[in-house]
């Protein structure tokens, strides 16, 4: 391939990589960056500027800028270093936030999974014997000392509890699920699924909105049914002309065939939210009093831990599954063994949950306190006195998120940004590339920012954020 004078000369003026790391050495902020990521950024940038010098993707006529050439290495440097896992504010209103990491843990969880994991533990020990222990019994007592159960143990997701319960005790065998129960749990993984991966059988009975205790009677076959498996529409809700069978009427039934009762709640709640005015979920401590044999739940959601899929009742069963190889895959490691088990600590107190886990604190957070930091937010950003910006206090609505509290609407005050001549899509970039992000969300061409999922602290970062963004040529571009 031959070159032209203007390519040879822009070639010869990209300094040698030792140049290069030499100059960005001199300065302190990269002085203790290891040299190979130094020298990788250093190539990957001058190989993409060899690359638009031979196909004439630059303007030729004009010398190589070395100070911008260096400038290029350092943020390819930046890139590197930062973590791909990175703070976020969440300010959308939803709380249980699948994109965002779901549940918030509490602080002194945070704090207890910290100090478990830079020291050995008794993972795996029984201190009392010194022999070897199993992990699940640092959890069981206290899953049953909450919801009533007769045992119970952990695996690393509510669908790795529901498989593994199905694989122990229906492979190959049936399992009645009512077709209005046949839920998407998320990212397209569906209760079918699920089964048919674990070796059970479908037989589906009913119809969409309504399904009898005369429908699992009928669906019942002493030689092929393992079990009949209830699952709670966390995600969603079927409204009008409906019915289902109660557990307690499928207790019955179920004793009555002698086979296994199984309730899959998915979210999973140890809290009666009606008590502060949001529907009524079923509790893991009234799916187990109603007889239910076996219970499943996630850790996180509105459990508000860490995420895990929890398996309860009665103690035969959980042993049988213990026994399962496929356990040892689904187990989970010492850091989410901690976070619940701290988690699960707070909820010995009930004053203390509200206060201390806090999904369960945003959820109950009245709606007073909102609008009071909703007031506090829009008078701090008011004082930035950018020009252009216009700032609402309006109501609106926050969402449970997760899988949870289906259709339901939680009232809330909102914070909402205007800029004239500016649109809320801009905004929100700004906002979304900030450092940490903060994700908002749009309504009739507003930035609105919801209080109720701005964590203590965070009002004060946001408002650095804008001062720094919006003051800014919001022309330009990222």
């Amino acid at each position: 391939m031959s070159l032209n004078i203007e390519q040879k000369n822009r070639l010869k003026e990209i300094p040698g990589i030792d140049l290069i790391i030499e100059s960005i050495k001199k300065n302190e902020q990269y002085m203790d960056i290891p040299d190979v990521l130094i020298v990788k950024a250093a190539r990957d940038v001058v190989d993409k500027l060899r690359k638009s010098i031979l196909s004439f993707e630059i303007d030729l006529s004009k010398k190589i800028n070395q100070d911008d050439l260096i400038k290029d290495v350092t943020l390819t440097i930046d890139e590197f270093i930062t973590p791909n896992l990175r703070k976020i504010i969440n300010a959308t209103g939803v709380i249980v936030h699948t994109n965002l990491g779901r549940s918030l843990l509490a602080e002194e969880v945070a704090k207890f999974v910290y100090e478990r994991s830079i020291s050995y533990s008794n993972l795996e020990l029984d201190i009392k014997t010194g022999k070897r222990g199993l992990r699940y019994s640092l959890i069981e007592e206290l899953v049953c000392e909450i919801s009533g159960s007769e045992s119970a143990m952990v695996v690393n997701n509510n669908a790795a509890a529901v498989l593994l319960c199905l694989d122990t005790f229906a492979s190959n065998k049936e399992v009645v699920v009512s077709r209005g129960e046949l839920v998407e749990i998320g990212g397209s993984f569906r209760i079918p699924d699920v089964m048919e991966k674990s070796g059970a059988i479908l037989k589906e009975i009913g119809t969409t909105n309504r399904t009898h205790s005369k429908d699992y009677e009928k669906a019942f076959d002493e030689e092929k049914t393992a079990m009949f498996l209830k699952v709670h529409r966390s995600n969603f809700d079927i409204i009008g002309f409906t019915s289902d069978v109660s557990l307690s009427d499928l207790k019955k039934l179920a004793d009555e065939k002698n086979i296994i009762l199984m309730d899959d709640l998915g979210s999973g709640t140890f809290v009666d939210f009606s008590e502060f005015g949001l529907p009524k979920e079923p509790t893991v401590q009234e799916s187990l009093k109603a007889g239910t044999d076996l219970v499943t739940f996630s850790g996180d959601k509105l459990l508000g831990g860490p995420q895990a899929g929890i398996i309860a009742g009665r103690k035969d069963l959980i042993e049988k599954i213990r026994k399962n190889p496929l356990t040892r895959a689904l187990r989970i490691d010492k850091m989410t063994l901690a976070a619940l088990e701290k988690t699960l600590r707070i909820y010995l107190d009930p004053k203390s949950v509200l206060k201390k886990i806090p999904t369960l604190k945003m959820l109950s957070i009245s709606l007073n306190e909102i609008k009071n930091n909703a007031e506090i937010l829009k008078n701090k950003i008011d004082n930035l006195k950018i020009e252009g910006l216009e700032t609402f206090i309006f109501e609106s609505s926050s969402r449970a998120g997760g899988g949870s509290l289906p259709g339901t609407d939680i009232p809330t005050i909102c914070v909402g940004l205007k800029m004239k001549n500016i649109s809320s899509s801009l905004i929100e970039k700004r906002m979304r590339f900030s450092s940490p992000s903060i994700m908002g969300r749009i309504e009739d061409d507003i930035f609105i920012m919801d209080p109720r999922t701005i964590q203590d602290q965070e009002a004060d970062i946001i408002v650095s954020s804008l001062k720094k963004i919006l003051g800014s040529d919001m022309n330009g571009s990222f």
